[in-house]
């Protein structure tokens, strides 16, 4: 490219998001958080300070003890009910659409401190499917997501499947023609695209001919931490322990906290209510007292990043072990490769059975995809790669930006279709 392009794009993931903006003889991902490209999708409302903050200042400022509220996992209220609800901060009604604008104007307006100037067209990513098999909760997703993008300033946008943004990015490092499978396994979603990708095809305007299909399922990072939390930690917590008739304790208050975008709710008076009422019937008391601890103390948000860690030690090592001290005086939680496997078994079968799906709705043999391009954060998760892979047998595997490739590639669509 010889002039900056008109318009970015944006990767607004469910647990980071990125800016790419195509320009002469610089990095196509624009800097958002300390000098880093990645921006957490997380808020954090300082009621201490009066004070919002985002992204890795927002962890921050949560870990370090003061009072407020963190909100994560921000996109996966797109296609929920959620979104068109509210929640309290500082005393303070505060609906989920204008949570969502709040953390996308953020993202616009650090990318344009970055750039030096105003962004007004864009292309946003999406998963392939914001909720599955239902096509009218689809469109409702993406058209809130693109209403909220012109409220906060973009006047001209459009959008692309995110792992075609993908594709684009991973097709520039191409040397001769290849068909791949691109697998992107974020925090909310597991989508994939086949496409046939090549130096010479990169150049024509019109790729749908390239474009085998696309799939995908609503299982992502965070449903594997969700699945870790329930299955190998809550039951310190009294998940699956008894009542003194024999029933089990119930369920909804460990979903809601294995749930990043649901913790809050486990805050509220009426769950606490509930709570003291299952306590006097329980047998499993010890179990919860630390619960009780967990949320007076409105430690919802600590447990579940200590769950994330373990899967991401986990994704590189045979054991993981959880301290938690704040829920009982020296407890340590030991979880092996074993017990995560296990544990997720059931999602991971299930995106191998979207991939073959999706061979299959293609009319491709499993022999015929060259090359798996794995990106996404999710997509670091051993069993799951193993599982994609053994679908594509004389695939070899190629490992993206896990976190850069989509908001790269769509700078590339966006320069493609504003200038």
């Amino acid at each position: 490219m010889h002039l900056p392009a008109r318009a970015c794009g944006i990767d607004f993931g469910t647990s980071n998001s990125t800016v790419g903006w195509l320009r002469p003889a610089a990095p196509t991902l624009l800097l958002l958080e300390d000098d880093k490209p990645t921006l957490p999708s997380a808020v954090f409302f300082n009621a201490d300070e009066s004070s919002t903050h985002f992204g890795r200042d927002a962890l921050a400022q949560y870990l370090e003890g003061y009072d407020g509220r963190l909100m994560r996992a921000l996109k996966s209220l797109l296609g929920s009910s959620l979104i068109d609800g509210q929640t309290e901060v500082g005393g303070r009604a505060l609906r989920f659409r204008d949570l969502l604008a709040s953390f996308i104007g953020e993202l616009k307006r650090r990318a344009e401190a970055q750039a030096g100037r105003s962004f007004e067209a864009a292309v946003f990513g999406r998963p392939v499917h914001f909720v599955d098999a239902d096509d009218s909760a689809d469109r409702k997703a993406q058209d809130t997501l693109e209403a909220i993008a012109r409220e906060v300033g973009f006047r001209e946008l459009s959008f692309q499947f995110e792992p075609i943004g993908a594709a684009l990015h991973y097709e520039r490092s191409l040397s001769a023609e290849a068909l791949v499978l691109i697998a992107d396994i974020g925090g909310g979603t597991a989508d994939f695209s086949l496409l046939r990708l090549s130096p010479e095809r990169a150049q024509r305007d019109e790729r749908g001919e390239d474009l085998l299909g696309n799939a995908g399922v609503h299982i992502g990072g965070t449903d594997f931490d969700r699945t870790l939390s329930l299955e190998c930690v809550m039951p310190l917590l009294g998940y699956r322990g008894l009542m003194k008739n024999g029933a089990h304790i119930p369920a909804s208050i460990y979903f809601q906290l294995a749930t990043w975008h649901t913790i809050n709710a486990a805050y509220s008076r009426g769950a606490w209510a509930d709570l003291q009422n299952v306590y006097r019937d329980a047998l499993a008391r010890a179990e919860l007292d630390r619960l009780a601890r967990l949320i007076s103390q409105r430690d919802g948000h600590w447990l579940a990043l200590q769950v994330e860690q373990a899967k991401i030690d986990l994704s590189g090592a045979a054991r993981a072990d959880i301290e938690l001290e704040r829920l009982a005086p020296g407890l340590v939680h030991s979880i092996g490769t074993a017990d995560f496997v296990a544990a997720t078994a059931a999602l991971v079968e299930r995106v191998g059975a979207c991939v073959e799906q999706l061979l299959q709705d293609a009319g491709l043999r499993r022999d015929q995809v060259d090359t798996v391009y794995f990106t996404g954060g999710g997509s670091g998760v051993p069993q799951l790669r193993a599982r994609i892979s053994a679908a594509l047998p004389n695939a070899r595997s190629v490992e993206g930006e896990l976190y850069g490739s989509i908001g790269a590639g769509l700078a590339v669509e966006a320069a493609r279709r504003y200038g």
